[in-house]
């Protein structure tokens, strides 16, 4: 069914890496399967890193090709490097995500290379994609874009020229990420409005945090600019294990209420969503999650976009 807006899940790739527990390979088909079933049809299952890294992430080949098998769903991994994005497509991802910090400090501390070197790096992964996979997807992603808890403030010229360097290197999408949960509305839209007027229509998705409570109004203020993508994360699992105090993806349950209250169809199932969550916690018993919306239930009155009546759910 056609949609409005699409929900990016990145739960089962930036919540798992964030958590200390790794979640057993079966329990991660289980939740990508009840991720699936409510509607979701862009997930980002993993990331392809070292395991001596990242343990969490050990199995991301198996997670890949349990992902496959539904149809229609777009499967999603990111890669940090050119060995990273060749086991991805190796493996038959559908799209990459490339993480491209606009601070120094940050890209050091996350991928080891300066942000020039990360252009480079993009540039080559690209040339891999076309001899190898020539219809995947990438996306890169500026991290830190709206402010970094390592450097302090990230210069908004310095995030333009970068969204325009990447997009030069052969991105398909250039999106902005508030990696440290910094950004306001008003400098989402201006950011957003300066990308998209220096790339025009190779801007990407909005990923957002709610570190500080504002990752539904920093979303509402990236769609009133344009973007029609928005990375989210179910339970509200996440955040950056390189950036100090960077906690709270946006929680997809309240960010696909906002949507269809607004009357802009998601294609997500919102009961069978907050449903989903006992799937996830059985992944990581004990494991806090988040979100005000499976707390507090649906509206009376509340109505899809799509003209549909939900199902009585006790929240």
């Amino acid at each position: 069914m056609p949609t409005d807006v699409l929900i990016s899940e990145v739960g089962p790739r930036d919540g798992l890496q964030s958590v200390k527990a790794t979640m057993p390979t079966d329990r991660k088909f289980a939740w990508i399967d009840a991720l699936y079933d409510a509607g979701l049809r862009e997930i980002e299952v993993c990331s392809f890193v070292p395991a001596r890294l990242l343990p969490q992430m050990a199995d991301a080949a198996e997670v890949v090709r349990h992902a496959l098998g539904k149809p229609g769903l777009t499967v999603m991994a990111l890669v940090p490097n050119r060995r990273g994005a060749e086991a991805a497509l190796t493996s038959g991802v559908h799209k990459l995500t490339l993480p491209v910090s606009a601070s120094e400090a940050h890209s050091m501390a996350n991928v080891r290379k300066t942000c020039a070197q990360m252009v480079d790096e993009v540039r080559e992964i690209v040339a891999l994609r076309n001899a190898l996979a020539p219809g995947v997807h990438i996306e890169a992603g500026v991290s830190t874009a709206f402010g970094c808890t390592l450097q302090g403030v990230v210069p908004e010229d310095d995030v333009v020229r970068l969204a325009a360097a990447l997009a030069e290197a052969g991105a398909d999408d250039v999106g902005l990420s508030d990696t440290t949960g910094m950004a306001n509305p008003a400098q989402v839209r201006r950011l957003f409005n300066r990308v998209r007027a220096e790339i025009g229509e190779h801007t990407g998705a909005a990923h957002l945090h709610n570190t500080r409570g504002l990752g539904l109004a920093n979303c509402l203020a990236a769609y009133d600019v344009g973007v029609r993508t928005f990375d989210s994360s179910h339970g509200g699992l996440g955040g950056c294990p390189y950036a100090p105090g960077a906690s709270g993806n946006v929680v997809t349950e309240d960010l696909v209420f906002m949507f269809e209250a607004m009357g802009l169809a998601t294609g997500v199932d919102l009961e069978k969503l907050i449903h989903a969550r006992a799937v996830l916690q059985a992944g990581l018993p004990g494991e806090p999650i988040y979100g005000m919306t499976p707390e507090a239930g649906l509206t009376k009155g509340f109505v899809y976009a799509d003209g549909h009546l939900p199902r009585e759910v006790q929240a």
